[in-house]
């Protein structure tokens, strides 16, 4: 990570690609945080069952990695999950090789819904794919006029 500090010589353009990348990702953010909504979840709760049903080579999660892929604390984790627990989409086990660590596994409730926001958020992501790809190709040379590009045309007001 650079020095925020640094004086730093940027083009205007390059404000402009950032600004538009961060407005892409708040759009997808808010189609996100609508279809949760739509399927009875909070935002973090779905972020929740996806880091669960993420989890690489594994089924289940611990609640000290929920927290760490939701980027909160270990308490804020355990209440997330006991919300998800009583609404049953998740169950708590024992760890078998640890009994302090209590690992989390998404219920058939929760697999089904799974199913159907991960479509629908697939099917969001190819649809502002072009966009996404123009915007981070503005940043492959920010110091390189000849590669500038207008903002892509789902992002202009004209």
């Amino acid at each position: 990570m650079t020095n925020p500090g640094r004086p730093c010589d940027l083009a205007k353009q390059s404000y402009e690609a950032l600004a538009d990348f961060r407005y892409a990702l708040r759009r997808f953010l808010a189609f996100s945080e609508q279809a949760a909504a739509a399927a009875g979840l909070t935002p973090q709760q779905y972020q929740a069952l996806l880091a669960i049903k993420g989890a690489r080579e594994r089924d289940t999660l611990a609640i000290g990695d929920i927290a760490e892929r939701l980027m909160v604390r270990h308490h804020t984790a355990v209440e997330l999950v006991d919300r998800l627990q009583r609404n049953g989409f998740v169950a708590r086990r024992r760890d078998k090789s640890d009994a302090r660590r209590v690992t989390v596994k998404l219920s058939a409730k929760a697999e089904r819904t799974m199913n159907g926001l991960a479509a629908a958020h697939l099917q969001e992501l190819k649809g502002i794919r072009p966009v996404l790809e123009q915007l981070l190709g503005q940043f492959d040379s920010p110091y390189d006029e000849a590669r500038r590009r207008p903002a892509p045309r789902a992002l202009r007001k004209d």
